[in-house]
């Protein structure tokens, strides 16, 4: 049964995002080593998927909703590099649930290198769950990217990489939402090009449509409170 051990919750806010990747992990095959998260707000138990909302990001090309991610670096753990990796991005925090959901390989359009030898395009994700318990109002890349509640069936749906989808889906199964995890798998997804409309005040419930376009990542095998919500930049 998954456990959670308890986040980094409170304390200094996060001022920037780290840069740069002269501290970046690497598989002894290559592969970039990647954590992040799948953040959920549970009201009640969570035992039903009608109790669980799924926090999704825009990516910053302004294509479509994912979950936050990025590298592990040498001087952390993959616990601390996803909770780092999360509230960057997303700019949330609260308890990792234990164990990892996994590890998921895809390949990146980015080229990854260092000083002395080329490096393939391939990663692999680490990713958990985390239980939301801090949303903060400003956070290192709130300035790139709008945040989006969203039930777990249309976070599937809307998923921009399907690695991203199959992790999800691989925590629907972990909680036993058989018939959601059918159907899940069953519907395509999204078809629609619009991220959400982006408010020009810090928070703004939403109903508009959000954008599902497959993108270069192609997969290979205040507290947190209620209502859909976007946060981000005012459009130019």
């Amino acid at each position: 049964m998954a456990q959670t051990t308890i986040g980094c919750v409170g304390g200094p806010m996060p001022v920037e995002a780290r840069q740069g990747r002269h501290r970046q992990r690497y598989s002894a095959s290559g592969e970039r080593l990647v954590a992040g998260c799948i953040p959920v707000r549970v009201h009640g138990d969570g035992s039903r998927p009608e109790d669980v909302q799924i926090l999704m990001i825009s990516s910053r090309g302004g294509k479509g909703l994912c979950f936050p991610k990025g590298g592990w670096e040498d001087d952390e753990s993959v616990e601390a590099a996803a909770k780092r990796e999360t509230v960057e991005e997303a700019g949330v925090r609260g308890a990792l649930e234990l164990p990892m959901l996994g590890e998921f390989p895809f390949s990146s359009g980015k080229t990854f290198a260092d000083t002395s030898t080329s490096l393939s395009r391939g990663c692999i994700a680490h990713i958990f769950v985390m239980h939301v318990a801090e949303e903060l109002e400003v956070w290192p890349e709130s300035h790139q990217r709008m945040r989006y509640w969203c039930p777990p069936l249309e976070a599937s749906a809307r998923c921009r990489y399907d690695w991203m989808r199959s992790a999800l889906h691989a925590w629907m199964q972990r909680k036993g939402w058989t018939a959601l995890l059918e159907q899940a798998r069953s519907q395509p997804p999204a078809p629609l090009n619009l991220l959400p409309t982006q408010p020009s005040a810090p928070t703004t419930s939403i109903d508009t449509d959000v954008s599902t376009q497959q993108g270069s990542e192609q997969g290979l095998g205040k507290r947190a409170g209620s209502n859909l919500s976007v946060r981000g930049p005012s459009p130019s």
